[in-house]
């Protein structure tokens, strides 16, 4: 009988409202029990709504981060996916050993010498929240496999569009697997269009 081999991670896009780094300190401020900033700044999560003042959020901080940052329906309801159909299974689970359509984009990928943001609002996506890139700890990993990767606000993804519109990056001879870029940067162009459209931010997170 054959190793069995688990089957790689899951990666999910969700619509942001508000800038993760903007709620940094109101969360802070929560977890310690002020939710007054955090509360004027967050409208339609429930959660939030109903922390007491005084008392501790019950949440740990990306749990918090989540909470706050992900755009809500009025009255809390689940958030309107940026896409129902194929782009969201496709690179959701890239066929890579990570199932990272991102980080394999960054791989097989080069700037062109007058492009510096394409990668690096690329790395932001797929890696912002850890503590090395945040600067601060524990925004990137949470309570029952809560794992959020990076983000990128409003402006950031109408930036990225441009950038992987703009042709000053190639795709390295060295690919594993053909048309592997071009597929990932296909989906990945309809999430960011779909969030473009609505005026919000996007957020990768990782399920194991």
């Amino acid at each position: 009988m054959g190793e069995y081999i688990p089957p790689s991670a899951f990666y999910t896009f969700d619509p942001i409202r508000y800038d993760p780094i903007l709620l940094i300190e109101p969360i802070l401020s929560s977890i310690g029990g002020d939710h007054t900033e955090i509360k004027k700044i967050v409208e339609h999560s429930n959660e939030i709504k109903n922390l007491v003042e005084g008392k501790e959020s019950p949440y740990d901080h990306s749990t918090m981060l989540f909470l706050t940052t992900i755009d809500w329906k009025e009255g809390g309801g689940t958030p309107e996916p940026l896409d129902n159909g194929i782009a969201r299974d496709r690179i959701g689970r890239f066929p890579s050993d990570s199932g990272n359509a991102i980080e394999y984009i960054l791989e097989f990928t080069r700037e062109k010498e007058e492009e510096l943001l394409f990668h690096e609002l690329l790395i932001k996506l797929t890696n912002g929240l850890s503590p090395e890139n945040l600067g601060e700890e524990g925004f990137n990993l949470g309570f029952a496999g809560m794992e959020l990767l990076g983000w990128l606000n409003h402006e950031e993804v109408r930036i990225l569009l441009q950038n992987m519109q703009s042709g000053k990056w190639i795709i390295k001879s060295n690919e594993t697997i053909d048309g592997g870029v071009r597929d990932s940067l296909r989906h990945l162009q309809t999430l960011l269009k779909a969030a473009n459209r609505r005026g919000c931010g996007i957020l990768m997170r990782r399920h194991n």
